[in-house]
Formats: C-alpha cells, sequence, structure tokens
C-alpha cells in the first residue's frame, strides 16, 4: 500500500543525508509502530512517505502513484495527524462541512461515534479555537478516522493526552482500524500504543533496524525475568530483579514489551537482524 523505494534525503549538505538508499513497504491491514531515537528521522520519513517534502532521489508510492505529485485521487485517500497543529475559529459542524468534501469516505455517523469514545459530542458547537490542546487533538483525531482513508499516519499522537484519553484514543483505534487501512503511528510513547500495535519498525542510522510482526516477534523473543544460563540481548533492573529480552526458547511466548525491544535493537542491532531474518 506505501512503498518507500530507495530514498535519499537531507536537509542541507552541512548536515548530511538523514536518509540514503532508504525503503520500507507496509501493508494493508496492518497498525505499525515507527520507532527510533531523537533524530532518526521518524517525522521526516512520514514527511516524505506524505508527499510533503521531495526526496533527493527515490520515490514514495501509494498503490503505485507517486505521493509528491499529490494528485487528488491520492490525498483524498490519505491522511496525516501531525505532532503538531492548531484548528481554526469554527466549530466542530463548520469544520466538518468545510473539509468532509476532500474526502469521499467521510462519515459524518462515524464522527459522531469518535466524538463519543472522546466525550466530546457535547462540543458539535463549540469553537474549536477556545478548546485545550487536548481537546482539539481529539476533536482532530475523531475528523481523521471518519474520514476513512485507506492510510491513515499519525506523529505522536497520544502527546498532551491525558490518563483517560489515551485509553480512549486506543479504543478508537482499535474501533476505527480495518482490514483495507494501513495505521501507522510514530511515537516515543511506546506503553501508550503497545496494546494496539501489531507490527513494529525500528529506524535508526538510515536504516530499518525491525521489520516484524507482532506475532514473528514472540515467537523468537520472550520479555520475562532473567535466568540462570540465558544469553540476554537487553537487561534492565526492576524491583523485583532484572527483566531481560532474550532468544525464546521452543513453545515460549510472552507479551511484547516494546520498550525492551527497542532498547534491544539499538543495542544489538546485528544479533536482532540475525534473529529475524534466519530461516526457520
Amino acid at each position: 500500500m506505501l512503498q518507500i523505494n530507495n530514498i535519499s534525503f537531507g536537509y542541507n549538505k552541512k548536515r548530511g543525508n538523514l536518509f540514503s538508499d532508504f525503503s520500507l513497504n507496509l501493508e494493508a491491514g496492518n497498525v505499525y509502530g515507527l520507532l527510533g531515537k531523537n533524530g532518526a528521522g521518524k517525522s521526516t520519513l512520514i514527511y516524505l512517505m506524505t508527499g510533503l517534502l521531495t526526496p533527493q532521489s527515490g520515490e514514495a508510492l501509494m498503490d503505485g502513484v507517486n505521493v509528491r505529485e499529490r494528485l487528488p485521487k491520492t490525498m483524498s485517500d490519505l491522511f496525516l495527524v501531525p505532532e503538531e497543529f492548531d484548528l481554526p475559529r469554527l466549530s466542530i459542524k463548520q469544520y466538518v462541512s468545510i473539509n468532509a468534501p476532500f474526502y469521499p469516505n467521510f462519515s459524518m455517523e462515524d464522527m459522531q461515534r469518535y466524538l463519543e469514545i472522546f466525550e466530546m459530542s457535547d462540543y458539535i458547537d463549540v469553537n474549536m479555537h477556545s478548546m485545550s490542546m487536548g481537546q482539539k487533538k481529539k476533536v482532530f483525531m475523531a475528523f481523521a478516522f471518519a474520514t476513512n482513508t485507506s492510510v491513515l499516519i499519525m506523529d505522536e499522537p497520544t502527546n498532551g493526552l491525558d490518563i483517560p484519553s489515551k485509553s480512549q484514543f486506543r479504543k478508537l483505534v482499535t474501533t476505527g482500524m480495518s482490514d483495507d487501512r494501513m495505521m501507522l503511528i510514530s511515537t516515543h510513547q511506546v506503553r501508550d500504543i503497545s496494546d494496539i500495535l501489531d507490527h513494529v519498525v525500528i529506524i535508526d542510522n538510515s536504516k530499518v533496524l525491525l521489520n516484524a510482526s507482532f506475532a514473528d516477534v514472540t515467537s523468537k523473543l520472550a520479555f520475562r525475568p532473567l535466568r540462570a544460563g540465558d544469553e540476554p540481548l537487553f537487561v534492565v533492573q526492576s524491583p523485583f530483579g532484572p527483566l531481560a529480552a532474550v532468544r525464546a526458547e521452543s513453545g515460549e511466548e510472552t507479551v511484547v514489551d516494546l520498550e525492551m525491544l527497542f532498547n534491544a535493537t539499538l543495542q544489538n542491532p546485528a544479533a536482532i537482524n540475525n534473529l529475524f531474518t534466519a530461516k526457520n
């Protein structure tokens, strides 16, 4: 659905390329988590895959069409929720009436349902400019999901949300997901989204260090207390003793600890690559 082919990009010659010959494929029916250190280029990659930046070489394709052309048929089926945004001095109802026509699959019924999830349905006639940051984010995400675009990309969507709102966001994702839709969530707040992802992409130094489904992760790695004889890929101390990311034993299956997986991948990229590329 989204195909990044051999992209190279840098903001200036002094800093060098942020991406060099970078490739990545994202398929429908998945909720991807995009993870990377500060400065790894997550937001830049998002802008490249949505056609907001032009690569020096390579291309980003959505269903075979170059997104940089920003054709109406592409833009009407792709929605980006950036980390920072502002909303006009309009009510939610006015905003929808102006912007919904750009998205052929927009559903007002879905919009109302998503506003209810966020407990914002009573704000339909309220001027959005007077809302708090968290309220604006809820409204904008409710609209984003209601567009029913095939591709929905979110950059740090839980920033500015309180704990109950983060729970509502997770419900929004599970409610709005479908087999013909692809969602990509870029975030540092891994604990906010780990329960709703089914695929993880970790990038660093212009490389994809890991691109794996959660099913594949659980079949190859275990996240549990460190045992004698373990050869851990990553260890963290806890009040109950050391916890580790280790190679899963036969039949062993644990819940994915996304934070530990991220740290294990950065600390032992070669070992992780060998583990996930080895043939069974």
